[in-house]
């Protein structure tokens, strides 16, 4: 892709982050570029995966689907889910160079890197090395300095309201 390169995280405590970056990939895949989006922290089945896949030139990698929320994980359980987002960033990051792949989206890495099930190390280093034409887009709450010090985009969405501070549930079509 001419002129990427860029860094993006899209952070905050608001509804929208994934919604976003997937914005992005269809603008990125409109322009015949090649998109890979790669899921941490979520395993669920989501409308927008339905979707991804009518669309050419997206490919979607996802994390392993954990039984628990992080922070019902004990130490033992949280260092198996580290090493298993290690193994699969390991993939992205050979596919990156391998592939030629124009924009690279890590949704909700900063959150996996927040709740201690991703090594901020690894993350920044890639970043600091990366190839050099390719764009990144991360998500999710509370991104860590030296991370924020490497973005060159910061868009933070902040929550005012939300239906679930009424009960109201993840709806299908909606928030999943």
């Amino acid at each position: 892709m001419k002129d990427g390169g860029l860094i993006h995280i899209y952070c905050g405590d608001g509804k929208g982050k994934t919604t976003a970056s997937l914005g992005l990939a269809v603008r990125c895949c409109g322009h015949g570029n090649k998109v890979l989006f790669v899921q941490f922290l979520k395993a669920w089945r989501t409308g927008e995966l339905n979707s991804l896949a009518l669309l050419p030139n997206i490919e979607v990698m996802r994390a392993k689907e954990t039984p628990k929320f992080t922070f019902q994980m004990n130490a033992e359980e949280k260092a198996q889910v580290t090493k298993e987002h290690l193994a699969l960033f390991e993939t992205v990051k050979k596919k990156c160079v391998d592939e030629k792949i124009d924009l690279l989206i890590l949704d909700e890495v900063v959150g996996a890197c927040d709740r201690g099930v991703f090594d901020k190390e690894a993350l920044l280093d890639f970043l600091r090395n990366k190839p050099q034409e390719l764009e990144v887009v991360m998500t999710g709450r509370n991104p860590f300095p030296e991370l924020v010090e490497l973005a060159d985009y910061i868009s933070e969405i902040c929550k005012r309201k939300h239906p679930k501070d009424k009960g109201i549930m993840a709806r299908t079509g909606i928030e999943r």
